[in-house]
């Protein structure tokens, strides 16, 4: 009888450790298959570039050009991935403001990584949840440089990627770049 109940706590345990066990929202996975999803369509895609506040330009774009503009989304790294289970805790809450869940990904400690922030924001609704939006906040250190990109994807509509360069001695430049394919203004 002992030996059934040593084996009853310790599977109990164990299922509570696999309980714990934390999975991120699959960000990247979705961000691709965005992407999948607009090299395959009609729709007409433009991109709207400023640099510095000064300059815009504004154009549209071929579809076999699209996942090239996307290539800062789809370079960042996987949170679902085993090696940065312990790097990032992530946040669960309920914004009645926006009427959104909202998952918030950041590092448990100031570890030396690229993702500073990763939020997703998702609409509950009666018919199936819609996730919304999702932003990134990244940053890069180089020997010459240092790069901010604060990245918003607005799911099925568009996305922003904002990049700040820091060189020694210099004055910092902005780049912002927009790609919309499906945006209206109802939101």
């Amino acid at each position: 009888m002992k030996k059934y109940w040593t084996g009853i706590v310790l599977l109990t345990l164990l299922s509570c450790r696999r309980e714990k066990k934390e999975s991120f929202f699959p960000v990247l996975s979705y961000i691709k298959s965005q992407v999948t999803h607009v090299d395959t369509s009609l729709y007409q895609i433009m991109k709207i570039s400023w640099i510095d506040s000064a300059h815009t330009d504004t154009q549209y774009v071929k579809r076999e050009e699209f996942a090239g503009l996307a290539k800062d989304f789809l370079d960042i790294p996987d949170l679902t991935e085993k090696k940065y289970q312990s790097l990032y805790a992530e946040e669960k809450f309920f914004d009645q403001g926006l009427n959104r869940v909202v998952f918030t990904c950041k590092p448990k400690k100031n570890e030396n990584v690229i993702i500073q922030q990763q939020e997703t924001q998702i609409a509950p609704d009666p018919s199936g949840d819609k996730v919304k939006s999702f932003f990134i906040d990244l940053v890069l250190s180089n020997k010459d440089s240092l790069v901010e990109k604060k990245m918003l994807w607005k799911v099925d509509k568009s996305f922003q990627v904002a990049t700040l360069i820091q060189k020694p001695g210099q004055a910092p430049t902005t780049h912002i770049m927009k790609v919309a394919w499906n945006e209206d203004n109802s939101e």
